[in-house]
C-alpha cells in the first residue's frame, strides 16, 4: 500500500508541476476583469462579481462596449493609448465608474494583451485618487542606492533591499529569496516584526515554487495576493468565445493563485503576499517575498514603485556579481595564456598542462586533474586511480554527449564514484574528441543545510472520496540535513574557462594533424625512393656481384695448381662475402616490400597461414626433431602472405636458437577486448631482457655469424608486418629459459579502415 501511495504521490506531483496555471477562469474578487474585442472594445468576457461592484450583472455586460460602462472622454483617452505597441504609457489610469446615481467608484485601470492577442482590462479599487509622482520613484531609488554604495558584500546589499521594501510597503515580513543551480532556494536576507519566527538562512525545496510558477514570475515581475482567504470570482463565460478555450492570464495582475499555493500560504500563517521578481540574463535569479499576517492591499502605483526599486537595486547586485566574475575570469584568462605557452614549448602538450606552475588545476581551482588522450593519461593533484579513471572515461563515453559535463555530486549519478568520493565527488569534464577527455576533480565537502521544514516531506498525500490529492506541508520548522557526496559547486566562469581550453586543444590537435599529414607525404616520397633503391639493389647490384663471384671461382679453377692454401682460403672468403652480400640485398628487398599500400585485408584462417609456414620449414623441423603444438586458431582480417611470413620467421627462429634439448614450440591464441593475442613459445636459449627491444631493429644481432647464420632482418620484418596490421609485437624471456614472442592483431576491419580514411 505504501508503494502504491508513493506512486500516486509522484504521479500527482508531476501533474501539479505541469499544470498550466496561467490558463484560468478565476480572478481575485477585489477587482474586475474585462476581455475586450478590438476595435469596438466590445465586452466578450467579464468576471462574475460585477453586480456587487458596478451594480450590473455579468449577463447584462456581455456584448456591451466599454463606452457603456465609462464615459466617452475616458474611452477616447484609452483608444489613443491602445494604438501604441507598449501599453505601459496608459498603465495605470484612474477611471470613474458610475455605480448608482451620482455614486462613482474610482479604479486603477491596467491594460494588457495576452498570447492570443486578446485585449484584457483589469480594474482594481484605487486607494488614493492621485498617482505617485515620478520624483517619488526617483527619491525612493536614490536613497537606497546611496546606502548600497557604502556596502561591500552581497549580504549587506540584499539586507538593504528588504529593509527599504518593508519600510515602503509596511509588510510584516520581507525576504529576499535566491534560487540555487539545482532549483532549490535560500532566504539570504530578511526584515520582519520581532515576534515572527526567522526564516533567514533557511533552504526551501524546488517544489515550493515549481517550474510553471517560476515561468510566470519571469513573465510577470510583480504579483499581489491581498487576501489569501478571499473568494475567487469566476469568468463569464468560462471559455473565451474567440479562442474557445480558457483565458491565458500570464500577465494578469488579478489572476487567482492555485489552490495549492493558497493552502501553502495558509500553512505559513500568511494573510497577504506581494512578490517581486529579480531577473538576470532573462532568467529568474530570485524573489523579494513580502508576507503579512492579515489582509493587506497595496496600490498598483506603490507596487510598481517597489518593482522599480527592485530592478534598480538588483542591477547594482548584478553589477557587483559581474565585477567579481570579471576579476576571476581575467585571472583564469591569464592562467590559460600561460598554459598555451607551456603547451607550445613542451614536446608533449600534455606535459605543458601538468608539469609547470600554474598548471591545469589552477584553471578551475580543482584539487585534481587528468588528461586522457587515447591510452595515455597524465594526472596532477589528487585523482582517482588509473583503473578508476579508465572506467570513468568509459562511462562518460556511453552517457555524456555534451562537449562539457559538470556535477558537484558525481556519486549520485555514477555509483562507482562513491569509492573515490574523497577526491572526486565533483567532476568537470570536457570531451576533446570521442576518445580524449580532460577532467577536473573536487573532493567531498560534508555540510549541514538548514531547511524550512523537511524537504523530503514537501507535500502530504490526502485521500478524499476515493481520490488522491497533494497538499503542501504544514511544518516550516528548522530541519537540519547533513549533505554528503557533494563537492563545492563549479562556477560558470570556470566552466567557460574549461570550454575555452577545449577550443585551444582542438585547434592544437588539428594543427598537429596537418603537420602529421605533411610528414606522411614526406615519408611516402621517402619510401618511394627507398623502394626504387631496393629495386636497383636487387637487380643492378646483383649482376656485378655475380660477376665477382664467377670470376673469382674461374680464377680458382684455372690456376688451381698454382695457388697455395692461403690463396684458396682467400678465394673462399671472397665468394662467401659475395654470397652474404646477395643475401643481405634479398633481405632488404623483402623488408621494403612489407607495406600496407595496395593490400586489401580479407578474412583468413590463421591455421591456414601457419600450415603454409610449417610446410616451408618442413626440412628444418625434421632435421631438428622439433615438436610443434598449437591452440585452436581464429579467423582474422589480415594479409595471408604476410601472416604466413610472420609465423615462418618466428618458428624458424625458435628452431635456430634451440638449446641442447629438441625444440618444443607452442603457438597460442587468446581473445582480448578488441584484438587477438598470439604467442610463439619455445624452450630455446632465451634472450637477455635488456636486449628485448634491440632484437627488432634492422640488422641487429646478438650472436656472431659463426654461431648462428643470418642477417638480423627476420625480427625487423616481423615487427613491420605486425605494425602494418595495426598491432604490436614484443618478447618475454630470460637467458636459458626459452622465449615467448607475443603479437596482436585487431579484431575486424573497422580500425584498419578508420586509420586509412575509409568508411566502415
Amino acid at each position: 500500500m505504501a508503494e502504491i501511495d508513493l506512486q500516486l504521490r509522484d504521479t500527482n506531483l508531476t501533474s501539479w508541476e505541469q499544470e498550466p496555471i496561467n490558463l484560468s477562469a478565476q480572478i481575485q474578487s477585489h477587482g474586475v476583469l474585462l476581455v475586450l474585442e478590438e476595435p469596438e472594445l466590445k465586452i466578450l468576457q467579464v468576471s462574475n462579481n460585477t453586480a456587487s461592484i458596478f451594480g450590473i450583472s455579468p449577463e447584462d455586460m456581455l456584448d456591451c462596449t466599454l463606452e457603456d460602462l465609462l464615459d466617452p472622454f475616458q474611452v477616447d483617452r484609452f483608444r489613443a493609448g491602445l494604438t501604441e505597441e507598449n501599453l505601459d504609457f496608459i498603465n495605470p489610469t484612474k477611471v470613474w465608474v458610475r455605480k448608482d446615481g451620482d455614486d462613482f467608484v474610482v479604479f486603477d485601470s491596467i491594460f494588457h494583451r495576452n498570447s492570443d492577442g486578446l485585449l484584457i482590462l483589469e480594474l482594481e479599487p484605487a486607494i488614493s485618487q492621485e498617482n505617485i509622482p515620478f520624483l517619488s520613484f526617483y527619491h525612493l531609488a536614490r536613497a537606497s542606492i546611496n546606502q548600497l554604495q557604502s556596502t561591500s558584500t552581497l549580504s549587506d546589499f540584499c539586507q538593504i533591499i528588504v529593509k527599504e521594501v518593508r519600510q515602503v510597503t509596511g509588510f510584516d515580513r520581507v525576504m529576499l529569496y535566491k534560487f540555487d543551480e539545482d532549483g532549490h532556494g535560500e532566504v539570504i536576507a530578511e526584515e520582519k516584526l520581532e515576534g515572527l519566527e526567522p526564516y533567514l538562512g533557511l533552504h526551501y525545496p524546488e517544489s515550493d515554487i515549481p517550474k510553471v510558477a517560476r515561468k510566470l514570475f519571469s513573465s510577470n515581475w510583480i504579483r499581489l495576493i491581498p487576501d489569501a482567504y478571499g473568494k475567487s470570482a469566476e469568468l463569464f463565460p468560462a471559455y473565451n468565445p474567440i479562442s474557445e478555450r480558457p483565458l491565458d492570464l500570464t500577465h494578469s495582475i488579478l489572476r487567482s493563485a492555485s489552490p495549492c499555493h493558497i493552502e501553502y500560504l495558509h500553512n505559513m500563517g500568511v494573510g497577504a503576499s506581494l512578490t517581486i521578481s529579480l531577473i538576470k540574463d532573462n532568467k529568474l535569479w530570485g524573489l523579494i517575498a513580502c508576507h503579512h499576517q492579515t489582509q493587506k492591499f497595496v496600490s498598483y502605483e506603490l507596487r510598481k514603485a517597489c518593482e522599480f526599486l527592485g530592478r534598480v537595486i538588483f542591477s547594482e547586485i548584478s553589477s557587483r556579481e559581474e565585477t567579481e566574475d570579471y576579476d576571476y575570469r581575467m585571472k583564469l584568462t591569464y592562467i590559460q595564456s600561460i598554459l598555451i605557452d607551456y603547451m607550445s614549448q613542451d614536446e608533449n602538450f600534455m606535459d605543458g598542462l601538468v608539469k609547470h606552475e600554474p598548471n591545469l588545476l589552477d584553471l578551475t581551482t580543482a584539487q585534481g586533474a587528468a588528461i586522457c588522450f587515447g591510452d595515455n593519461c597524465k594526472v596532477v593533484g589528487e585523482t582517482p586511480t588509473e583503473e578508476e579513471l579508465s572506467f570513468l572515461i568509459q562511462w562518460l563515453k556511453k552517457n555524456i554527449t555534451r562537449e562539457v559535463f559538470y556535477t558537484d555530486s558525481l556519486p549520485r549519478i555514477y555509483s562507482d564514484a562513491e569509492k573515490f568520493k574523497d577526491v572526486a565527488s565533483g567532476l568537470l569534464a570536457i570531451a576533446v574528441s570521442e576518445r580524449n577527455y580532460v577532467l577536473w576533480f573536487r573532493p567531498e565537502v560534508i555540510q549541514t543545510v538548514n531547511w524550512g521544514g523537511n524537504p523530503g516531506q514537501a507535500f502530504e498525500t490526502k485521500h478524499s472520496e476515493g481520490r488522491v490529492r497533494l497538499s503542501p506541508r504544514k511544518s516550516f520548522e528548522l530541519w537540519k540535513q547533513t549533505v554528503r557526496l557533494k563537492s563545492l559547486p563549479w562556477k560558470q566562469v570556470e566552466i567557460k574557462a574549461a570550454l575555452e581550453l577545449r577550443k585551444v586543444l582542438i585547434n592544437l590537435i588539428l594543427r598537429q594533424a596537418d603537420e602529421l599529414a605533411e610528414l606522411a607525404q614526406d615519408l611516402e616520397r621517402s619510401n618511394a625512393e627507398l623502394k626504387k633503391f631496393a629495386y636497383v639493389a636487387s637487380h643492378d647490384l646483383q649482376e656485378p656481384l655475380n660477376q665477382v663471384a664467377n670470376y673469382v671461382q674461374l680464377l680458382e679453377m684455372r690456376y688451381e695448381k698454382q695457388l697455395d692454401e692461403d690463396a684458396k682460403d682467400f678465394i673462399t672468403f671472397a665468394v662467401e662475402g659475395v654470397s652474404l652480400m646477395q643475401t643481405l640485398i634479398d633481405d632488404v628487398l623483402a623488408y621494403s616490400k612489407v607495406d600496407l599500400k595496395g593490400i586489401e585485408f580479407e578474412l583468413i584462417e590463421v591455421e591456414t597461414a601457419l600450415d603454409q609456414a610449417l610446410g616451408n620449414l618442413r626440412g628444418r623441423i625434421g632435421e631438428s626433431g622439433a615438436i610443434i603444438t598449437q591452440d585452436d586458431l581464429p579467423t582474422v582480417m589480415a594479409d595471408s602472405t604476410q601472416l604466413m611470413q610472420l609465423f615462418q620467421n618466428l618458428v624458424g627462429n625458435a628452431i635456430k636458437f634451440r638449446s641442447q634439448q629438441p625444440p618444443k614450440i607452442h603457438i597460442g591464441a587468446k581473445r582480448l577486448e578488441d584484438a587477438w593475442l598470439f604467442s610463439v613459445q619455445d624452450n630455446g636459449i632465451g634472450i637477455d631482457p635488456q636486449f628485448a627491444d634491440r632484437i627488432f631493429v634492422i640488422f641487429q644481432r646478438l650472436h656472431t655469424r659463426d654461431e648462428y647464420h643470418g642477417t638480423g632482418m627476420g625480427l625487423a620484418i616481423c615487427k613491420k608486418i605486425v605494425e602494418c596490421h595495426r598491432g604490436r609485437i614484443w618478447v618475454e624471456s630470460e637467458l636459458g629459459q626459452g622465449a615467448t614472442f607475443y603479437f596482436t592483431i585487431p579484431v575486424g576491419r573497422r580500425e584498419y579502415e578508420r586509420r586509412n580514411g575509409r568508411k566502415a
